[in-house]
């Protein structure tokens, strides 16, 4: 896993940022609400997930809060000619076939890295599935960075950060509060939205199975 830091942006281009992240937001009707005053290294949830509209909505809500993010991608995905491109865009690639060390792995990058807001959705996949991976959360409390909880709600056409918090070691009762600020929110298809809750043997800080 390479943990070369991400190029920051100009002044110029963050302008060009913010100006097309207001403007799309504009054109459906969204607003950004939530904590603006964030970290520089963090897990980001990007949570619901239910739909390709995801994506174009979390870059526009980034853009206006001036929010440089990177995100895991398939360590092929980074090989030529395309590998430069994904890493511009702040792909890391990793070796998912090395599920065993994956968080640690991800853990020892944000630990290197002086600035760095990284994007796990924890839902996985636009489809709905039995309960959150709880990855996100494990890599947070290694590495001793804090959880922002982003949201897009698509029935109130708002997006942003919900809330800011670091993780305790207690899982249980952290899920429960992330659960609490998600209650209200929705995604572009409800009916996809997966559980926020822990399956058997997670309530663990060292348990066998975490993956982003």
């Amino acid at each position: 896993m390479s943990s070369a830091p991400v190029p920051r942006l100009s002044a110029a281009r963050r302008a060009i940022r913010r100006f097309i992240g207001h403007t799309w937001l504009s054109v459906f009707g969204w607003r950004v609400e939530g904590v603006t005053e964030l970290p520089r290294k963090a897990v980001l949830v990007a949570a619901p997930h239910t739909s390709n509209w995801d994506f174009p909505f979390t870059l526009a809500v980034s853009y206006v809060l001036d929010l440089e993010f990177s995100w895991l991608g398939k360590h092929t995905l980074f090989e030529p000619p395309f590998g430069f491109f994904f890493r511009w865009l702040g792909g890391i690639p990793v070796d998912r076939r090395d599920r065993n060390n994956l968080v640690a792995a991800v853990v020892e990058v944000l630990k290197q890295r002086d600035e760095l807001i990284l994007v796990v959705a924890p839902e996985g996949t636009r489809s709905r599935t039995g309960r959150w991976k709880t990855g996100f959360y494990y890599v947070a409390l290694g590495a001793g960075v804090p959880i922002l909880l982003g949201y897009l709600d698509f029935p109130r056409k708002r997006g942003g950060i919900l809330h800011v918090f670091q993780p305790t070691g207690d899982i249980e009762a952290d899920m429960a509060v992330i659960r609490r600020h998600y209650e209200s929110i929705g995604g572009k298809h409800p009916s996809r939205m997966s559980e926020i809750t822990l399956g058997p043997g997670k309530a663990q800080v060292n348990g066998a199975a975490q993956h982003p």
